[in-house]
């Protein structure tokens, strides 16, 4: 049998609680809130304002007096990591999924980076423009096969507009595919030249004083046309650089010299940007400047076409590879004086 006084007893009891709950959670919810600095109103009011009973308290505490908050740094600004724009090659969602992998890492690292089919390559480019006049950000274009071809097409129409772009990277383009113009202040193509569905050995145009390698892969027997855009090495080293692109200068000290290599068989493919040149002093050979900067003996040896231990000629110009790198390692590491 249901006692009315019961009920409602129980009723009261249950909604005292709930409030009392609330305005534990509502205050603490406040308190949690409100930052530092923030004005007495943003918390919530005592029971008088409320309109809720007043209480002239016995004893009145005077309230300590404000600690001052230590002033906060300012932070300075974060430069932007820019856009990336990768573009698969023909029949690309089944051939040319490496865009897709490496998209997927750029935007787990951070980037903002989009996939898209080669085939409407100028109406990403067109919007690209757009984007770029509104809010100004590094350009890196990646591309697959006739993505690659894609690439160079975008970054012509990008030229004609004055925009520069930041890094390129190629991966076994189509033969047809032209020079690299020169608002391109970072390229890199990695091909197969014996590929008959890639293979484009792309060249600098006229005019172009960026900084520029090429690494033909034909050697390793391992890579193929369609397995070229999935390596996880290569993939790494381009997060890492387009990480770095904010803080590295396209002009750096010494002339970016063009670098052209056939990697050969079973050693690291390891992405240089460009090359710079050393002067031999007496007693230098290939060997001893490959030591000095820290670069593998086949790299030096190669595109210096000359022995690895024969003495060099005091004056002599050599090409050594190089990492561009951001300016607070570059300042840090000075490269070893000549």
């Amino acid at each position: 049998m249901i006692h009315p006084k019961r009920t409602a007893g129980l009723l009261i009891g249950a909604m005292l609680s709930a409030g009392l709950f609330c305005g534990c959670f509502g205050a603490a919810a406040a308190g949690s809130l409100a930052a530092p600095g923030d004005s007495a109103s943003a918390v919530e009011s005592p029971p008088a304002a409320r309109g809720g009973p007043r209480h002239t308290p016995a004893v009145v505490v005077q309230a300590a007096a404000p600690v001052a908050t230590p002033p906060v740094a300012a932070q300075p600004p974060v430069a932007p990591r820019g856009r990336v724009y990768l573009f698969r090659g023909a029949l690309g969602p089944i051939f040319s999924r490496g865009m897709d992998r490496l998209t997927e890492r750029l935007e787990h690292a951070g980037v903002t980076a989009d996939v898209y089919e080669f085939t409407i390559c100028r109406l990403i480019a067109e919007s690209a423009i757009r984007e770029y006049r509104d809010d100004p950000a590094p350009i890196i274009l990646i591309g697959h096969s006739m993505g690659g071809y894609c690439n160079l097409i975008f970054a012509q129409m990008l030229l004609a507009e004055n925009i520069p772009v930041s890094l390129m990277v190629t991966i076994d383009p189509a033969h047809v595919t032209p020079d690299v113009p020169t608002n391109v202040e970072r390229y890199i193509n990695i091909f197969l030249s014996k590929s008959v569905l890639g293979g484009g050995d792309v060249k600098p145009g006229p005019g172009y004083h960026g900084h520029y390698a090429s690494y033909d892969l034909s050697q390793h027997d391992e890579v193929t046309h369609i397995n070229i855009d999935k390596m996880n090495a290569v993939h790494e080293q381009l997060v890492n650089k387009i990480l770095q692109l904010a803080t590295t200068p396209a002009q750096t000290q010494g002339e970016p010299l063009s670098l052209r290599y056939v990697v050969p068989a079973n050693v690291a493919i390891e992405l240089w940007d460009s090359g710079t040149p050393v002067i031999a002093r007496p007693g230098d050979t290939l060997r001893t400047i490959a030591d000095l900067y820290h670069v593998p003996l086949w790299s030096i040896t190669q595109i210096n076409k000359g022995s690895d231990s024969l003495p060099l000629v005091p004056g002599e110009r050599i090409i050594v590879p190089r990492h561009l790198l951001p300016l607070a390692i570059a300042s840090g590491s000075p490269p070893p004086g000549r």
